[in-house]
């Protein structure tokens, strides 16, 4: 039988409850209040610190500029982990604690799909840097994204390996607990089989698994002239480097969830003849691109890879936004959001559509001699 507790005893633990979420970290009126929440640890922390740098520089920006509606921007992260529980708790704790007034992330999409609706549910504009599975934005109109988004991604890497690379029977390899993975896979194949192509054997793995050459062998039998992986770049530098090893010397495609200097790092010489999908190539000789490089090397002493780049495109747009909007109210910024056109990014152009996606180029990467090279721009349509 349920027992109630005495009236003293639920009051304290209300009053106690309001403590927690109202004594969050301090601010001024001179501040301006941005959450981010981002993979600083776990099977993709090179996602998040690359993010986390491009946020810090767009904020030391914008604050040497003068700020924001006169104010300063004061950036408070939380670090998810690489978990999408992690990802939720840390929302939660950025609106209801420090009563931010717009979160910036994330790069994976299960990620943000765990975010969203809490953000959607607060009414706190999210600006998603480098999640692509459509799923995101559809979870309400507080949600947008700088990137493009999978239909594309998977459109595009389908032409450029029926139309550039000349190849007709391909493999998948997918990761069947990433909605990321998942759906880039799925877009792939559709786009493929449209332009003539056939897809020959598709096996599965799970982010963490490390011996892929059960799913490897099986594909080998199937005889393909490519293998697509559309994962992260922990597991895609294994499976390649295991896949030479049984001498499988096709060429192997990903998407920009390989985009990380770990890649190579892990995968050593297997990874020369492979390509992979991304925002944007620091060989590109675009002034804005290069002067985005020149500025990030002198910081960090280091080259950018695409979700510092997206991570900076990210802030900036916000920034943007909430001076257009005249106002931290957050339908306000959120319209500002919508009526973004032809904001000059890193990584291109972006226009905000109707869905809250970002319409804007995309560019192909390829490996050889250990190194990442600028394949190609394939812009939208």
């Amino acid at each position: 039988m349920y027992k109630s507790k005495p009236a003293y005893i639920v009051l304290a633990l209300v009053i106690f409850g309001l403590l927690v979420i109202s004594c969050g970290r301090k601010t001024s009126d001179n501040e301006i209040l941005i959450g981010e929440y981002s993979s600083l640890t776990g099977t993709t922390a090179t996602f998040g610190q690359s993010t986390h740098r491009g946020i810090l520089m767009a904020v030391d920006e914008i604050n040497k500029a003068g700020g924001v509606l006169g104010k300063k921007i004061k950036l408070l992260t939380e670090d998810d982990q690489s978990k999408p529980e992690e990802a939720a708790m840390a929302v939660t704790k950025l609106i209801s604690r420090d009563g931010v007034k717009a979160i910036i992330g994330e790069v994976s999409s299960s990620r943000s799909l765990a975010a969203a609706p809490i953000c959607q549910a607060n009414r706190i504009p999210m600006v998603s840097n480098a999640s692509t599975n459509p799923e995101v934005t559809r979870k309400g109109d507080y949600i947008f994204r700088v990137c493009y988004i999978d239909p594309f991604q998977g459109e595009v890497m389908a032409k450029f390996v029926f139309n550039s690379l000349k190849l007709r029977r391909v493999a998948i390899l997918e990761d069947v607990k990433n909605d990321y993975s998942i759906g880039l896979a799925q877009y792939f194949e559709e786009n493929f089989k449209k332009l003539g192509g056939e897809v020959v054997a598709t096996q599965a793995y799970s982010e963490g698994d490390t011996d892929f050459k059960a799913q490897l062998t099986a594909l080998k039998g199937s005889d393909p002239e490519a293998i697509i992986v559309p994962g992260y770049y922990t597991e895609a530098a294994l499976i390649v480097k295991q896949a030479r090893d049984l001498n499988m010397n096709m060429p192997f495609i990903g998407g920009d969830g390989w985009d990380s200097a770990k890649l190579t790092e892990i995968g050593g010489a297997a990874m020369n003849n492979t390509y992979f999908s991304t925002a944007y190539s620091a060989d590109d000789p675009n002034p804005v691109v290069q002067n985005f490089v020149t500025k990030y090397h002198k910081l960090y002493s280091d080259s950018p890879d695409a979700f510092a780049v997206l991570g900076y495109d990210a802030a900036r747009l916000l920034f943007d936004a909430i001076n257009r909007a005249g106002s931290v109210e957050g339908d306000k910024i959120r319209d500002a959001l919508k009526a973004t056109r032809d904001f000059p990014g890193v990584s291109g152009m972006i226009t905000i559509d109707a869905d809250r996606n970002a319409r804007k180029p995309i560019v192909i990467i390829e490996i050889g001699d250990g190194k990442m090279k600028y394949k190609e721009t394939i812009q939208p349509d």
